[in-house]
């Protein structure tokens, strides 16, 4: 019953990879192992087998483990719903919204919560692998943290701290976050991971060993770039990206501000026959798309005021004209209706706004969530569905009479009249191979043969052959306790 965390020197450092990776590292070596992060920020949830949510990255930490996500391995979710304030999740349910300038008022609940989930994991694996958030560097956190050093202290786990190369200053990240802690924290710390590097690794050699004396921290490797990182569920929306351009069919995403579950659009960001295209602020919808997609959303409503304000309300009534196609998820479905209303103010202001008007339905929010593992069928195709439901909120009328899928023997989503325009609920159904061939092949897309489970299985497997070479992993392992 051992631990070992790893820590960044900022946010996007790829830590997220390194726990995967050495997940899945782990699990080849026999080990039980189980991830674990204290406090996540992300819209991007998973939901869990027991009925609750947790951060994307643990999802899929806990594949790479080889076990089913929990909602102890990330019992603390921070859901950003302003530039301010955030929906507070704790061991997998709504606990409250709070500013930022609340929440340190929380933590002490929090921290509670935390090592709670920590102590079930420990005692059910042999190991657990804990990733921090952000930076134990923001030291104007450091009181009251659950995140980094606090947790670190708290539950005496050893850190090692990554530091990202590509993006400049990986030594200052390393020295400054070093120079900066208090002694204890300090002395939490075995090591560093110099992570991304681009071309001649030994061309570091002399920073890496400058490094090693300076700090009086062990170096455990020099990780090259991954380059099959794109392929994995993305965490952070800052980081989000269409896939590669190589020709085929257009399809846009629409990246709003709170974009949620964007992870949906992975298994087409995989396919050769398609160009996926993350359409960003100030850029109209390309008259050549064949398909639009409306993603999930963590603020429904600001959103939808921010897609009209961008003009791309216009755009998609010119897509519709254009024959093209649109599908909503979540959000996005909410958003294709005739209005959106908030009598309790769920998302801030009570009343209603007009939808897109794109499908015959009304949506009305409200403060129950619903979560949700789903098996279906799409009734357009006959293919099967399986995926996940996490929102709020109840949407009904006319267009829910000419349903998109059959889920657990009810009749779920809306499908316009000419078939063109649809709406679900359901995320992840493009993993299935089965629909989304059937769905691409509605846009002229023939094969559409990607094993797309198969492929992050893969990644994952060629994720820690990667480690395993360029890091002493049994090194880091070992140093659990």
């Amino acid at each position: 019953m051992r631990a070992v965390m790893v820590q960044g020197t900022g946010s996007d450092v790829g830590k997220s990879l390194i726990v995967a990776g050495l997940c899945r590292a782990a699990r080849r070596r026999g080990l039980r192992v189980a991830p674990f992060k204290p406090q996540n920020m992300s819209n991007n949830a998973a939901v869990t087998v027991d009925g609750g949510e947790i951060g994307r990255a643990q999802a899929l930490q806990a594949r790479a483990a080889g076990i089913d996500p929990i909602t102890d391995m990330n019992p603390v979710l921070l859901k950003p719903e302003s530039e301010t304030g955030a929906q507070v999740i704790l061991h997998g349910r709504r606990l409250t919204s709070a500013e930022a300038r609340d929440y340190a008022g929380l933590k002490p609940r929090l921290m509670a919560g935390v090592m709670e989930s920590f102590a079930r994991l420990k005692a059910g694996h042999d190991l657990v692998i804990v990733e921090g958030a952000g930076s134990p560097a923001e030291v104007n956190l450091r009181a009251g943290d659950i995140a980094n050093m606090g947790f670190a202290v708290a539950a005496d786990v050893p850190v090692v701290l990554v530091g990202d190369i590509d993006r400049g200053g990986v030594v200052a990240q390393i020295v400054g976050t070093q120079a900066v802690l208090e002694a204890g924290d300090v002395a939490m710390v075995a090591g560093f991971i110099i992570n991304r590097f681009r071309g001649d690794v030994r061309l570091f050699d002399d920073g890496y060993r400058w490094l090693e004396a300076r700090t009086g921290w062990r170096g455990f490797g020099v990780v090259p770039w991954f380059s099959d990182a794109w392929r994995l569920p993305a965490e952070d929306a800052v980081g989000l990206v269409g896939g590669p351009h190589r020709g085929g069919v257009k399809v846009v995403v629409l990246a709003y501000p709170r974009i949620a579950n964007f992870d949906d659009l992975d298994p087409l960001k995989a396919e050769p026959g398609v160009d996926l295209v993350m359409l960003r602020p100030g850029q109209p919808i390309p008259g050549d798309a064949a398909a639009v997609i409306l993603p999930g959303s963590k603020a429904t409503v600001a959103d939808l005021l921010f897609l009209r304000a961008e003009g791309w309300d216009v755009d998609l009534r010119a897509h519709v004209r254009r024959g093209g196609r649109v599908l909503g998820l979540c959000g996005g479905y909410q958003m294709l209706g005739m209005a959106i209303s908030d009598p309790e103010g769920i998302e801030g202001g009570r009343g209603a706004v007009a939808g897109l008007g794109l499908l015959e339905v009304e949506t009305r929010l409200g403060a129950e969530k619903r979560l949700a593992l789903v098996e279906g069928i799409h009734l357009d195709s006959g293919a099967a569905l399986r995926g996940y439901e996490i929102h709020l909120g109840v949407t009904e009328g006319a267009g829910c009479l000419r349903p998109f899928a059959q889920i657990d023997g009810r009749s779920e989503g809306a499908v316009s009249s000419d078939g063109r325009i649809a709406g679900t609920y359901l995320h992840g159904l493009f993993a299935k191979d089965g629909f989304r061939r059937a769905w691409l092949a509605g846009l002229g897309v023939t094969g559409g043969a990607v094993g797309y489970e198969a492929g992050v299985e893969a990644v994952l497997d060629g994720l820690a052959d990667h480690l395993e070479a360029h890091l002493d992993v049994d090194a880091i392992l070992g140093l659990a306790r």
